[in-house]
């Protein structure tokens, strides 16, 4: 299980376990800020390296390490 802080994500690199549409790595483009400010965060934006393709997924999905792997391997 990776220890992650969701303030801390943005421009963070990671390698999907498992390729999505052919692509392993990926890049924390933007961190999504809830609607009252008061709010967790919950939702991120990840963006393929190769393809430029950017994914919403939920932040703590990055802590699964049978999902993610934290760098680029």
């Amino acid at each position: 299980m990776n220890l992650l802080s969701p303030k801390k994500l943005l421009l963070t690199k990671w390698t999907a376990v498992k390729p999505i549409a052919k692509q392993k790595h990926f890049l924390v483009s933007k961190v999504i800020l809830p609607e009252p400010p008061n709010e967790k965060i919950e939702w991120v934006e990840i963006e393929a390296v190769m393809t430029k393709k950017v994914t919403r997924i939920a932040w703590r999905d990055l802590t699964n390490s049978s999902l993610w792997i934290q760098g680029w391997k």
